[in-house]
Parts: C-alpha cells; sequence; structure tokens
C-alpha cells in the first residue's frame, strides 16, 4: 500500500510513544525515547504490554522523527508488541539513524533480524519455556549478532533459569554478544536470580526493570 511513498511518508500503527529513563538492557538509566509499535505474534504469559496487541494509531514516520527531534534525545528504542511486523520499521530505522538517532530495537527472537541496520543494537528476548513460547527463537538469528547486540531471558522459576543457564553455555552466547537475565515482575525473587547466577559464576549480567522499580508496572514509563 505504501509502495512509491518516501520513507518520510510511510505510516506504522503505534501504540505509544514516550520519554523515560531506559529500564533495562545495557542502556539502563539512560534517558530514552520510546516508541511502541502496535501487533505482537506471540502471547507470553508474563506480558506486560498487552495493550498493544491491538489497536494503535497510524502515524507518519515525518511525525514520529519529529516528535523525537523535540525530546532532544539521541538514544531512542523501538519495540512492541513485536516491531519486525511492520514492514516499514526498517524505513523507520533508516531514517531515525541518518537523522544521527542511536537506535536499539527490542524484538521476541521469532521472526529474521537479517535485515536490521547494522548499526542498530538489537535485543533479542530469547523466550523461557516459563513464558509459553520455550521454542519460538530463531536460532539463525545469532549470526547477525555482534557484541553491542542482546540477547535477554526474563526467568519466571528456577526451572526456568536453568534451562536459560543451558542455553547459554550449549550455544556459548557471551562469545557472541550480550547475555542479560532479568526476574519476571512479580514471577521470582530478584535475589534468588541474582544468587543463582553468583553460585554457578554464569556470565551474564543480572538485570531488573528498573521502570517498575521506579513508577510500578504502568504504561508510559
Amino acid at each position: 500500500m505504501n509502495k512509491g511513498l518516501s520513507s518520510l511518508e510511510k505510516t506504522l500503527r503505534v501504540s505509544e510513544v514516550f520519554t523515560s529513563i531506559q529500564g533495562e538492557g545495557t542502556h539502563s538509566g539512560l534517558p530514552c525515547f520510546f516508541i511502541r509499535l502496535t501487533g505482537c505474534n506471540l502471547r507470553c504469559s508474563y506480558c506486560d504490554t498487552k495493550y498493544a496487541y491491538y489497536n494503535g494509531k497510524p502515524i507518519p514516520i515525518r511525525d514520529l522523527l519529529r516528535l523525537w527531534e523535540k525530546s532532544g534525545l539521541r538514544l531512542v528504542q523501538i519495540t512492541g508488541g513485536e516491531p519486525l511486523l511492520s514492514p516499514n520499521v526498517y524505513d523507520l530505522l533508516d531514517v531515525f539513524l541518518a537523522n544521527g538517532a542511536k537506535c536499539i530495537l527490542e524484538t521476541n527472537g521469532s521472526l529474521s533480524i537479517s535485515n536490521v541496520p547494522p548499526e542498530v543494537t538489537k535485543v533479542l528476548d530469547w523466550k523461557t519455556p516459563g513464558s509459553g513460547f520455550g521454542q519460538s527463537f530463531l536460532k539463525e538469528n545469532l549470526r547477525y549478532l555482534s557484541f553491542k547486540d542482546q540477547i535477554k531471558f526474563v526467568i519466571t522459576s528456577e526451572e526456568d533459569y536453568r534451562w536459560a543457564k543451558r542455553i547459554v553455555e550449549k550455544n556459548f552466547l557471551p562469545e557472541i554478544c550480550e547475555v542479560l537475565v532479568s526476574p519476571a515482575w512479580g514471577q521470582v525473587d530478584a535475589k534468588c536470580l541474582a544468587n543463582w547466577v553468583i553460585e554457578d559464576k554464569l556470565q551474564v549480567r543480572f538485570q531488573i526493570q528498573l521502570h517498575k522499580f521506579l513508577w510500578g508496572d504502568k504504561r508510559g514509563v
């Protein structure tokens, strides 16, 4: 439908746009401009953005660029939902990169990242069995990662942690990219997860969702 349009004129269905503190990953703590796209192909048990499954508003890339410029921030994260379901997300990334943005793309790992620009920091959520989608990760995505990219495991139980540990070690993930583990909000004690990592000397980065620690489980943060 958008064929023939310039990148700036193309639209994406957007659930919300907001400015907050980056709550996860290696950019945690930095002010960040967020664009949350609508639509997801998974339905994880612990999902905290179910409102992004449907609806949303079509917004031209030109307007998203203006909103980002108005924020005064360089760091921008494209998330969802699942942003790679939106065919125009590649135009969005190209436009933001061309205008000096430092881009993060957060994806659930079930779709190919082969066409994501290499300058973009890719954060892949490798779903655990506790999510209900433990077989969804597309392993060919590993070939497109570098040390600036990240794989994240959201842990719902000790069984999830042991499963993730096997995945990390079997695939030599710390030799490919940054590896993160975080407790599912309200499902596993953060101290327990931290202790498991310490006891196993697992070469991963323990993290909590900083934005939820600050503001609770709410939208727009």
